[in-house]
C-alpha cells in the first residue's frame, strides 16, 4: 500500500505526465502550422509517449490500491518564434520532468518503498534516453541552422519516426 504522502507524489506525476502529452501536441501543432509535418510527426510521437508513460503510473496507483487524481491541465503554448525554439523548450521542459523523476524516487526512498523505486526505475533511465534524444536534435539545428536545405532534411528524417509502446 502506498504511503499518503507517496500516493500524493504520484498522482502529481501522473497530472505532469498527462500535461507532457498536452504540451507535445500544442508543438506538433505549431509544426504542422509552419508545413514542418515531420517535425509534427516528431511531437505526435512524443505524446504517445507520454501518454503511455501516464498510463503507466495510472496503473501502477491503482495496482497499489491507490485512487487516481486528475487534476485541470494548463493550455500549452502553441505560438513560437521559430522551430529551434520548440526544442529549446522541449529540453527545459525534459529537464523539469527529469527533477520531477528524481524527487519521486528520493521519496519513494524515503518511504522505504522497494516497489515504488523498482516501479521508477524505468522512468529515470527513460528521462536520460529522453534528454539525449533532444539534445542530439539540437545539436543537429548547430550544425545545420534553422532553414535551408538542413532543416528539410531534419523534417524528412523525424517525419519516419513511430511509436513503438514499451514492453513493460
Amino acid at each position: 500500500m502506498l504511503t499518503p504522502k507517496l500516493l500524493e507524489a504520484l498522482n502529481n506525476q501522473l497530472n505532469r505526465e498527462l500535461f507532457s502529452e498536452y504540451l507535445y501536441l500544442g508543438m506538433a501543432g505549431y509544426c504542422y502550422s509552419i508545413d514542418l509535418n515531420g517535425f509534427a510527426n516528431f511531437f505526435v510521437v512524443q505524446a504517445q509517449e507520454e501518454h503511455q508513460h501516464a498510463m503507466k503510473i495510472f496503473n501502477y496507483i491503482y495496482d497499489r490500491n491507490g485512487k487516481v487524481v486528475l487534476k485541470n491541465l494548463e493550455a500549452p503554448k502553441m505560438e513560437y518564434n521559430n522551430i529551434v525554439e520548440v526544442f529549446e523548450e522541449t529540453f527545459k521542459h525534459e529537464q523539469s520532468v527529469t527533477d520531477s523523476i528524481n524527487k519521486l524516487m528520493e521519496l519513494a526512498i524515503k518511504e522505504n518503498d522497494h516497489a515504488t523505486v523498482s516501479f521508477l526505475k524505468w522512468f529515470v533511465d527513460e528521462q536520460v534516453e529522453e534528454e539525449q534524444t533532444v539534445t542530439k536534435i539540437l545539436n543537429k539545428f548547430k550544425l545545420i541552422g534553422s532553414e535551408g536545405a538542413g532543416l528539410l532534411f531534419l523534417d524528412s528524417e523525424l517525419g519516419k519516426r513511430t511509436f513503438t509502446p514499451s514492453a513493460e
